[in-house]
């Protein structure tokens, strides 16, 4: 018989945070200012209208970011914990903001896209996500209702009948300059079967919310901020940074 020290134990916090979260996502629902439902109307955030209009501009800074993207980290390399829906290195990312902290190495390359999603109430995760030929993230759950999650199509592949994202039973696909917001605690799933790469600007923002939902999205959302989840992550994009810095200078 395996020991129990085979498989640690994860940190307290975590484990009580993974109990209470129910009630805190039941809280936060009943509290929203917007709606519930799995895939939300985009006139709810005004702000998305300044992205669609700017978002020839960050196309144009996504396709250079885009030109090194053997230099992009797979995101279960900056975040082991998402190894489960990562499952290999066909899920890119490049993070400008992670949980509110700025990553200004990476922002610099993207000067407008940075101020765009800095001006973004609540903003948690800005980043391009790219998703190559073929690539698959399996079905999966977000963690807490006291986030949302925006999709801007940037490259896009041609046939993109064939690239989707499958939410609560409804697929959607991207465009190129047209963005969608959704709620991720409903299962979704991504697919990306063609020979082309898959990039959008994925941003995670707090939910609209008010009262005693909003006091417990606050609590969740910081106890997540100063968790090792959080920290790791940000220490491995550190460490990426620096080894891609150092192999430039090579």
């Amino acid at each position: 018989m395996a020991s129990s020290k085979a498989i640690p134990k994860r940190p307290f916090l975590v484990r009580v945070g993974k109990k209470l979260r129910p009630v805190c996502n039941r809280l936060i629902a009943r509290d929203s200012l917007v709606s519930n439902a799995a895939v939300l109307d985009s006139a709810n955030f005004p702000w998305l209208k300044a992205l669609e209009e700017a978002s020839d501009h960050i196309i144009k800074e996504c396709q250079q970011v885009l030109a090194g993207r053997k230099a992009l980290p797979p995101l279960r390399e900056l975040s082991p914990d998402h190894k489960r829906i990562a499952p290999d290195e066909s899920w890119k990312s490049f993070f400008l903001y992670g949980y509110g902290i700025k990553v200004p190495e990476n922002c610099a390359r993207a000067p407008v896209t940075a101020q765009l999603v800095a001006g973004i109430p609540g903003l948690c995760n800005a980043l391009f996500s790219v998703l190559d030929p073929h690539g698959v993230i399996p079905p999966h759950y977000g963690v807490t209702k006291g986030m949302l999650n925006c999709h801007l199509g940037l490259v896009i592949p041609k046939d993109n009948e064939n690239c989707w994202i499958m939410v609560n039973g409804r697929k959607l696909h991207w465009q190129a300059g047209k963005a969608f917001v959704f709620d991720d605690t409903y299962q979704h799933t991504v697919e990306n079967n063609t020979d082309d790469i898959r990039a959008i600007l994925f941003i995670q923002l707090e939910r609209p919310t008010r009262g005693l939902g909003r006091l417990v999205q606050k609590l969740f959302l910081g106890g997540v901020r100063h968790s090792a989840f959080v920290k790791d992550a940000k220490m491995n994009i550190e460490r990426w940074n620096q080894i891609q810095a150092e192999m430039e200078k090579a």
